[in-house]
């Protein structure tokens, strides 16, 4: 045998041999590596902790394939990478791609079962060159496990923005979208939610998407505190058992027993969300046939716990540049009521500025009839997690609103030095009691005069966490208002501020992760559409034609010597 055919075999023996040496290497040991800038693909140990709770098949069908618009094919693409890096910690973890718009024989049957599993398409005007037309996506998935299922919304909402930044913020989500959706089927439920009552607080039907949206990852319940009169001892020992009391919108005044019982349900470590109007005014007042209602304080004698606790709601009206739209008949042309639209100044549309994990990213929030908040020094951490516009002012009550007030003029200096009113306040640390060196409306052997850290959020308008109902009778989507169309993030910002109080997990820190997205600018594109696409396509294979016709070249000289 020639010496350079030896020479060859013994390279091609170690060859082969490093290769085995690497692939028995390659299924002992694995590690992905992250080249993005903004590490996108790089799970955070968040979602890594959920992913181990995963002991079974879990399975993923996301509803977005087949002929799908740019925008959506790059989200669809975003959301297929993450998941496989959750598969590839955990290979119980399945997931497939579907085209509900494939077969049209099924298609209508299956998206009649999406619709019912409350999987909305959305219909998306795809711009190609100039040439416009319509395209229904499913921006949808579906977890199931162990027989138990839950939705993943893929596209986050954000109003008024275009398909494009709806695709980028859905991005920023993403993550924390799918992790949620795996913590919520694979963990069991472990904290309790008290929806407290007996205080004219607002009804189910009015909450009853948000109560909906908890029941997910939470147990809940109504809780009263009519039995305080009876056995205030025996009520708090109740509340106690619970994690999270929410008071929502109370409009009857609370006696000293009942303040007590929330006070050392407080200093004994139970989380709170305060929804409260301090002035009595409603929408629904306004619509008869004068167009007006007074708007006046309301005493729920709550005032002197709020201010133990390092805070004031004033009875003070908001009113916003940056309102909400509203339409308003304005006449009729022949048998037909005609409407316009106009800015209702006292329902603040509120973009968060905060970069807190609560409000981070998400769009605007709706208020109606806000109140502003003050807050006090006294030791307790206060994190503003939203205000009113640098185009608001407060009005004093009692105070006439009317309808009328949408087609007064302003100019900027109405609002100078009188903008950025609080409207919702985080708090954290060691609250003092109320009760603290006073007589106790009734005895307590175990009282705390100070209690041990905690939370509580403070927002000041009960109307946020509001659903409207439609003609039916029927509670539409928490933020959804139908006299506009308009859809806010009220639903997320009340289920974030939930999530942060109740948190184990911190999952609720997924969302501050930022990635960054470059995308090729539209109108440029169109504008020098034959100059890209030669730099797009043209060049790269010109460039290989030149190398390999050099190569060539370089080769036949070599060799024909």
């Amino acid at each position: 045998m020639k010496p350079s055919i030896k020479q060859n075999l013994k390279t091609l023996g170690i060859t082969i041999f490093i290769l085995v040496v690497l692939n028995v290497l390659g299924t002992l040991f694995s590690h992905r590596f992250d080249l993005t800038k903004d590490k996108r693909y790089t799970l955070s140990p968040t979602s890594l902790g959920i992913i181990k709770q995963v002991q079974n098949p879990l399975s993923i069908k996301i509803y977005m394939a087949g002929d799908l618009p740019a925008d959506f094919r790059r989200l669809q693409q975003e959301t297929k990478q993450l998941l496989e890096e959750f598969q590839a910690y955990n290979s119980n973890i399945v997931f497939e791609f579907v085209d509900p718009l494939e077969n049209e024989d099924e298609s209508e049957e299956l998206t009649k079962s999406l619709f019912q599993k409350g999987l909305t398409p959305v219909n998306i005007t795809v711009d190609d060159k100039g040439k416009q037309s319509q395209a229904m996506v499913f921006p949808w998935a579906v977890a199931v496990y162990n027989n138990k299922e839950v939705n993943i919304p893929l596209l986050k909402n954000i109003m008024g923005a275009s398909t494009t930044q709806k695709v980028i913020g859905s991005i920023q989500h993403l993550e924390y979208s799918i992790a949620d959706a795996v913590n919520k089927v694979t963990k069991n439920k472990q904290k309790k939610v008290a929806i407290i009552k007996g205080n004219g607080e607002l009804n189910e039907i009015h909450i009853a998407k948000m109560l909906m949206q908890i029941r997910e990852s939470y147990f809940i319940g109504p809780f009263t505190l009519d039995s305080v009169a009876k056995d205030p001892n025996g009520t708090l020992n109740e509340l106690k058992k619970y994690d999270l009391a929410i008071i929502s919108k109370p409009t009857e005044k609370f006696s000293d027993e009942e303040k007590e019982v929330l006070d050392q349900f407080i200093m004994n470590g139970g989380k709170t969300i305060w929804l409260i109007d301090q002035v009595a005014a409603d929408m629904d007042s306004l619509y008869n046939d004068a167009g007006a209602t007074l708007a006046y304080p309301r005493d729920l004698n709550l005032n002197d716990m709020f201010f133990k606790y390092g805070f004031r709601i004033n009875p003070d009206l908001i009113k916003d540049e940056y309102g909400s739209p509203i339409k308003l008949a304005t006449g009729e042309q022949g048998s037909a009521t005609q409407y316009q639209d106009f800015i209702w100044k006292f329902a603040p549309q509120v973009y968060p500025k905060s970069q807190h994990p609560i409000v981070k990213n998400l769009g605007g929030i709706k208020f109606d009839f806000a109140n502003p908040i003050d807050t006090l020094k006294n030791g307790i951490k206060k994190t503003v997690l939203l205000q009113s516009s640098q185009y608001s002012k407060t009005i004093g009550t009692p105070a006439e609103i009317n309808l009328n007030m949408v087609t007064e003029k302003s100019t900027p200096q109405d609002y100078l030095n009188k903008g950025n009113q609080n409207l919702a306040v985080l708090l954290e640390g060691s609250f003092h009691s109320a009760f603290e060196n006073r007589v106790l409306p009734f005895k307590d052997n175990s009282f705390t005069a100070k209690g041990k850290p905690n939370k509580m959020i403070v927002i000041a308008d009960g109307d946020i966490a509001k659903n409207q109902l439609d003609k039916n009778m029927m509670p539409v989507e928490l933020g959804y208002d139908q006299r506009t169309g308009n859809l806010y993030d009220n639903k997320d910002f009340i289920m974030n501020c939930i999530n942060y109080l109740l948190d184990d997990t911190g999952l609720i820190n997924i969302r501050s992760k930022d990635v960054e997205l470059p995308l090729l600018d539209k109108e440029k594109v169109y504008e020098s559409y034959t100059q890209t696409q030669f730099i797009t396509i043209g060049v790269p294979i010109l460039i290989l034609t030149v190398f390999g016709l050099v190569f060539t070249f370089v080769r036949k000289r070599k060799y024909s010597k």
